[in-house]
């Protein structure tokens, strides 16, 4: 899906109709319109997980390398993906191994709202989302201590388990107006939002590498027949050198989580 003069239109009507324009009957259109589509859950959020693994189904190696799994396809298509969305989320594992910036800078668009998942605020201020200033930022943390982070605002939400309240983290947002969110990665920050039936779609490049050893994309309980796992409806759309699997999953959640 590189980008020529026409998809330079499309682009641009997709980038309108984030802001309330008819989505655009394209093949970009086709591909990020469940993106673009109204919330329907209760909290008002409408949540797309995202993540890039190698044909193994490894996000990272053992060491937790992991730029650059996807290619140029699949860099695109995380750009557009933040552009389309009013918040883009990281886990503090993704910010302390790779330091991303977390901006639209391949793409025309806005940068979206950071937001950083670090319960226990053990990340230093000086990683570069935090002091570059290029878009708003918020740390959520449960614990208690100073309202800002660096440049970033502190927003507190209270735990749940080992790890955050993500329904509250969803209604807190939305009643910023942060609707349409991205969550970005890493793979125990997405694997929360599809164990708690978080999430409405799942984008999932996959990347013509085999590590044979590194670190899963997802990490759930263990389930014990095939049956308690989540089967959902997908498309499959070819970004460059990757496949990308589009995922219908609407809130499900995998029966092993359920109980």
């Amino acid at each position: 899906m590189a980008d020529h003069p026409q998809q330079d239109q499309d682009w641009a009507a997709l980038l309108a109709a984030r802001d309330g324009a008819p989505v655009p009957a394209t093949p970009l259109g086709d591909l990020f319109g469940p993106v673009l589509a109204a919330p329907t859950a209760a909290d008002g959020c409408r949540v797309i997980g995202r993540l890039a693994q190698t044909l193994d189904g490894r996000i990272a190696t053992a060491g937790g390398a992991s730029q650059w799994i996807g290619g140029a396809g699949d860099i695109l298509h995380t750009h557009r993906l933040r552009a389309l969305c009013d918040v883009v989320l990281v886990g503090a594992g993704t910010v302390r191994h790779d330091d991303p910036r977390l901006t639209t800078r391949d793409v025309a668009g806005p940068n979206p709202v950071r937001v950083i998942l670090d319960p226990a605020r053990r990340l230093p201020a000086t990683h570069g989302v935090f002091r570059d200033g290029a878009a708003p930022t918020l740390l959520v943390a449960a614990t208690d201590g100073p309202p800002s982070h660096g440049q970033a605002e502190v927003l507190r939400i209270p735990r749940a388990g080992e790890g955050l309240d993500l329904p509250a983290l969803l209604r807190a947002l939305a009643a910023r107006g942060l609707r349409r969110i991205f969550v970005e990665g890493g793979g125990q920050t997405v694997s929360g939002f599809l164990a708690a039936g978080l999430l409405d779609r799942l984008h999932v490049t996959i990347a013509p590498v085999i590590l044979g050893s590194g670190i899963p994309a997802f990490s759930l309980p263990e389930a014990t027949r095939i049956a308690d796992g989540l089967r959902f409806a997908w498309r499959i759309w070819p970004i460059g050198d990757d496949i990308l699997c589009d995922a219908a999953l609407d809130r499900a959640r995998p029966k092993v989580c359920a109980a």
